[in-house]
């Protein structure tokens, strides 16, 4: 049997307390909402760029593909290749799922992982599970783990096409290694590349971006927690993600939702290249307080007691922007 990570059992080993909401006794809640790659975590999924000409293919990381994107198709050495996004065979295919859907997997395989063993996100997470942590667990781990921890409502919003219970499944496992107490509380998910997930956002033609997918996801998460609890004025929410092209759009989301709530509060994490900058967003403008992603040789501290006011979706004394 394999042993757990010392991260892990560590983790487990220290006394916690549960924090409530900050606004808790207003009847307030915290929401968070997470990008998953590159931001919470960091796995070994391969997107596969191809020879325009010979159909060859070349496997990146997404931090790979994060930094030569603007190039592909246009210069330098990735002039030739292109992204073709068939997805079973296509650059992508890897998001995707191998065959799981709902109608045929009963929700005892899914807790159990029968018949998901081989599904991608599943092996890459459980290879990236068995590496030192400082390997896998990206900027917004630790706000993660807190939130997971204290039971705020999550909402996963990724670019990912896999199934909904797929996630959910790869989630679990995380429980069962020791790397999270609880599973998630979630609000939704929404991977929003998985058919099913892109004909409910409104886009069932494939045309918008990534960006705007999340961006409706975002609206939609929203609504589900005013739903779920209620309409206070003392809500927060918080996105994070790593992409600038997502943050400008999410940005954009959260001002047109002071907008539309002007008494709750609402937060972007920025989380490019690893920073975390946290900023809080207003109808014209944000506010900004940032932190940069610890070395290695402090992520043991900052796993085992994450920093409350830079992981709780809260206001700080900080500059206009």
């Amino acid at each position: 049997m394999q042993a757990e990570p010392l991260t892990a059992q560590l983790q487990f080993q220290l006394e916690r307390e549960f924090q409530p909401d900050r606004n808790f006794v207003k009847g307030g809640r915290s929401f968070y909402f997470f990008d998953l790659d590159d931001n919470v975590i960091f796995l070994a999924t391969s997107i596969y760029l191809f020879h325009k000409k010979t159909g060859s293919e070349v496997a990146v990381t997404t931090q790979e593909y994060a930094a030569i994107s603007k190039d592909v198709s246009e210069r330098g050495p990735w002039k030739d290749y292109e992204l073709r996004l068939d997805s079973e065979v296509g650059s992508f295919r890897r998001f995707r799922d191998l065959g799981f859907t709902k109608e045929t997997f009963s929700e005892s395989d899914v807790k159990n992982l029968n018949g998901l063993a081989e599904e991608h996100f599943i092996v890459d997470l459980a290879h990236a599970m068995g590496l030192p942590d400082f390997h896998w667990k990206g900027p917004s781990w630790n706000c993660f783990y807190h939130a997971t921890f204290n039971a705020r409502p999550v909402s996963l919003i990724t670019a990912r096409g896999h199934h909904p219970e797929v996630l959910k499944a790869g989630f679990r496992e995380m429980v069962n290694r020791r790397h999270l107490h609880r599973e998630p509380n979630y609000v939704d998910i929404f991977p929003v590349n998985h058919p099913s997930t892109r004909n409910m956002l409104g886009d069932p033609e494939k045309k918008w971006s990534v960006a705007r997918l999340k961006q409706e996801a975002i609206y939609k998460s929203v609504e589900t927690a005013i739903e779920r609890f209620g309409n206070n004025p003392h809500h927060r929410f918080g996105m994070s993600d790593d992409s600038p092209e997502n943050l400008e759009l999410i940005t954009e989301s959260m001002r047109e939702l002071k907008r539309r709530y002007p008494l709750m509060s609402f937060f972007v994490i920025d989380t490019h290249q690893e920073r975390f900058i946290k900023r809080e967003v207003f109808a014209g403008g944000s506010k900004k307080n940032s932190q940069v992603r610890p070395e290695s040789s402090l992520q043991l501290d900052l796993a085992l007691e994450p920093n409350r006011e830079l992981c709780s979706i809260a206001a700080s004394s900080s500059v206009e922007t």
